[in-house]
């Protein structure tokens, strides 16, 4: 197939018939619509991560390496975990050219049942017990691999087969009972090859977009860290008139009548959550980290846990902090708004209930401010996969306070600072999107 070739080219197929799968639809007529069980095996659960003196070293495809992986190509250039396996372990768990890796398992719909196909033999590379491996037993073309499982028809399947709330599983059965369309090679080969000159054009164009909405998010950050921190009022837009020392590093100087205290005598609690798990059949909500994104708390709508203690239950304009989560993410913090349903919260979130006094949504600025969680991600342990930020270390943390009466200000106008950015980022989202 020509490197030129575009969509507008495409012709198609003479004949089409029916696949008998609703999420497929029509397919050409010499296709097959086969179960993925029916192409190749479903490994079991791979390896642990602990590391063992004395055991060789190899490389670890997790689960993150695939979600996480834009192009949907494993190799060995990649920044792999490195753990022990025994010599055993790493026959029955090793990854080989064509091997597609499946995510089963994730917090969120959007990751699970995500595959990413190994271009190369990976030596000395296994895979972790939270992938499943499919290894097909006909020939496939690489390129087309990547593709084939990673479209809509395939992933619908996936999220209505999944099951749980904080947690999305799917079992090596409803991968082998998932539906696909199978071309004859020599059509995979050139499906492949016109995707990847698709896929190399669109990327370009992403990235462009990507760069723009990268730099409106950071005009957006800088207006709000002006704000929240006194560089700017909030009310006119320019300098305090007198300004002091904080003693925060981080921080510099602040407006001459502003506090400097620490965090948690902003609240009234901080409080864990709950460690029960949900259910599709809970009547109340359950919030996890996976729910707290750019400063705001969005709800399940359906599932949760069926009882828990009243005082448990979240208030409008609670704020949830993230305490364990991976260094990048650990210490976020979401603004929760009531819809009336009730909801509850799991026990990585600290629950954070503001002084009558102190504005929420001035803190929740605060609190997401890129210069204050630089500070709060130094304080938190790191253990082997995920950071910990307790909320003792936390609220020991000092912050910049103004009297109320400027929170709500400041609040209004990094609002109405942001309004133009915020538009600009939707359309630029769109685009891309």
């Amino acid at each position: 197939m020509s490197s030129t070739c575009n969509a507008d080219e495409l012709k198609p197929y003479p004949e089409m018939k029916d696949s008998g799968v609703p999420w497929i639809g029509r397919i050409p007529e010499h296709w097959e619509t086969r179960r993925l069980g029916s192409l190749g095996h479903f490994s079991a659960s791979g390896i642990d991560k602990n590391t063992v003196a004395g055991e060789p070293l190899v490389k670890m495809v997790n689960y993150v390496d695939i979600y996480k992986n834009t192009t949907g190509e494993l190799h060995a250039s990649r920044n792999y975990q490195v753990v022990s396996c025994p010599q055993w372990k790493k026959e029955i768990h090793g990854v080989k050219r064509g091997d597609l890796l499946f995510t089963p398992s994730s917090e969120t719909p959007d990751e699970i049942g995500l595959s990413a196909v190994c271009m190369h033999d990976l030596a000395d590379t296994v895979y972790s017990y939270h992938v499943i491996r499919f290894r097909p037993i006909l020939s496939m073309d690489l390129r087309f691999k990547k593709y084939w499982c990673n479209n809509r028809s395939v992933l619908d399947q996936f999220s209505s087969r999944c099951k749980g709330t904080t947690r999305h599983i799917l079992t090596r059965n409803d991968f082998r009972s998932i539906w696909v369309s199978v071309p004859p090679l020599p059509e995979q080969t050139a499906i492949g090859y016109f995707l990847d000159h698709a896929d190399r054009r669109i990327r370009r164009y992403i990235r462009s977009k990507q760069k723009l909405i990268a730099l409106l998010e950071e005009q957006k950050q800088a207006i709000i860290h002006h704000a929240v921190t006194g560089q700017i009022d909030g009310r006119t837009g320019q300098p305090y008139p007198t300004y002091r020392d904080s003693g925060l590093k981080w921080l510099g100087d602040v407006p001459d009548h502003w506090k400097v205290l620490p965090l948690k005598q902003a609240f009234v609690s901080m409080e864990y959550g709950i460690s029960d798990s949900g259910s599709d059949a809970g009547t109340i909500g359950l919030l996890t980290m996976g729910n707290i994104r750019d400063g705001e708390v969005t709800v399940p709508r359906y599932g949760g846990v069926t009882s828990v203690d009243p005082s448990l239950l979240l208030q409008d304009k609670d704020l949830l902090f993230n305490r364990t989560n991976s260094s990048e993410l650990v210490a976020k913090v979401g603004l929760f708004r009531s819809e009336g349903r009730p909801v509850t919260f799991a026990s990585y979130l600290v629950r954070m209930r503001t002084r009558p006094e102190n504005s929420p949504e001035f803190l929740n600025l605060l609190l997401n401010d890129v210069g204050f969680v630089a500070i709060a991600r130094r304080e938190a342990i790191p253990s082997l996969h995920q950071s910990n930020l307790n909320p003792t270390r936390y609220g020991r943390l000092k912050i910049p306070l103004p009297p109320p009466s400027e929170q709500e200000a400041i609040v209004q106008g990094v609002t109405e600072g942001t309004s133009g950015v915020n538009a600009a980022i939707v359309r630029t989202n769109g685009v891309v999107a």
